[in-house]
């Protein structure tokens, strides 16, 4: 079906996007892959052309664009091009909302050019170890001190934590009745004495898409890196969650769809019993019926991607596209695996990559039991 929500601005920046990235991160994949970590330089030169700042007013560097379908184009080129890119998703369309909504005009100017160029590139840390997600357990803890809080605590399954220089903390700054409440935003300084990264965690799929583990010890971040005010995290968290579940679900339609492709591709040329794979009536039927989801699945999120721009799409909304979306693309390449026989199951074929790159997304952002849990709530049950 017809896209109703790209002109001819975002072709420009898609070609832009394939071309940087045919020529600066595929050539660079097994090198990134040997070291399980992007080169920092990539990034820097992602910075340059613009890719990292879409959303950053002008005055710091940035494109100024209010739409978020600009991330998106940049995200599906990505995907397209079978690069495992979270950390630099999550830096544009999960951690930059909260610079650009809650930083006083002097924080906007000594973090937003360095974010936009790449010079420095950002994590928000909020999962702890026993806890995950569930922010009314959070034990990290900041007390003031005068002009500084005093930070503790550890994180894990930071994405792109490894090359972050400027990482938003979430942590406890007062011990409230409602748990929810009490908690703050701090801006952590890579260079600050008392944090430091841990391990590099090794994961199932996303190899060189680096998680880290972070602890912080007697950390002494300034007052002036606080963003917004104190005891109001979660507020700000719970506003900025529909841009990041749908950034999940893009990923989710973008992968499915190319998963289709080579698919197809794939059944075309494969042959079995002397006649092509793609002549039989499973193969047809299978890809017919992914290709109608993947179909369904971006029409649901064109729509939420309106809202989301005009300011009206609700948590709930956001939470039955992520959750939609994140299932579609497992059943759907999953079946496509399944067309490839043996071979889907070498890692050399992308098909396989995908299959344990695809798994993460009923996970993060929201597992399809909180998403399910959110859609249960806004039914009245």
């Amino acid at each position: 079906m017809r896209s109703t929500i790209y002109g001819p601005d975002h072709d420009l920046l898609r070609k832009t996007t394939r071309d940087f990235l045919q020529r600066e991160a595929i050539p660079r994949v097994p090198q990134w892959e040997k070291a399980r970590l992007v080169d920092p330089e990539f990034y820097r030169k992602a910075g340059e052309i613009g890719l990292l700042g879409l959303q950053i007013p002008e005055e710091y560097g940035g494109g100024g664009q209010h739409s978020f379908t600009y991330n998106m184009t940049v995200a599906e080129e990505m995907i397209n091009a079978h690069l495992q890119m979270s950390p630099m998703r999550v830096h544009t369309d999960v951690v930059l909302p909260y610079f650009l909504s809650y930083c006083d005009p002097s924080q906007a100017a000594r973090w937003l050019p360095a974010l936009a160029s790449g010079a420095k590139m950002s994590a928000i840390a909020m999962s702890e170890p026993g806890t995950g997600s569930d922010l009314s357990g959070m034990s990290t803890t900041a007390t003031r001190h005068g002009d500084h809080y005093v930070l503790n605590g550890a994180k894990t399954f930071i994405s792109g934590g490894i090359n972050a220089s400027l990482i938003v903390v979430v942590a406890r700054t007062s011990q409230e009745e409602d748990r929810r409440g009490g908690l703050t935003l701090l801006v952590v300084e890579s260079d600050m004495p008392g944090y430091s990264t841990g391990r590099n965690l090794e994961k199932i799929g996303m190899k060189y898409a680096d998680t880290a583990e972070l602890s912080f010890v007697d950390v002494h971040v300034p007052v002036e890196n606080r963003l917004g005010e104190e005891g109001a995290a979660f507020q700000y968290l719970t506003s900025n969650l529909a841009q990041e579940r749908l950034s999940v679900a893009l990923g989710a339609v973008a992968m499915a769809r190319s998963a289709i492709e080579v698919t197809v591709q794939y059944v075309k040329d494969r042959k079995v019993f002397g006649k092509s794979l793609s002549s039989f009536q499973n193969s047809k039927f299978q890809l017919a019926a992914a290709s109608a989801e993947v179909t369904a699945a971006d029409c649901m999120l064109q729509h939420a991607v309106q809202e989301l721009d005009a300011g009206c799409l609700s948590g709930d909304d956001a939470a039955r596209v992520k959750l939609f979306c994140s299932e579609m693309q497992g059943r759907t390449i999953d079946s496509c695996l399944q067309l490839f026989g043996g071979y889907g199951y070498m890692a050399e074929y992308p098909i396989a990559r995908m299959y344990t790159d695809a798994r993460i997304s009923r996970i993060y952002g929201g597992s399809s039991e909180i998403m399910k849990t959110i859609i249960a709530k806004s039914l009245g049950l």
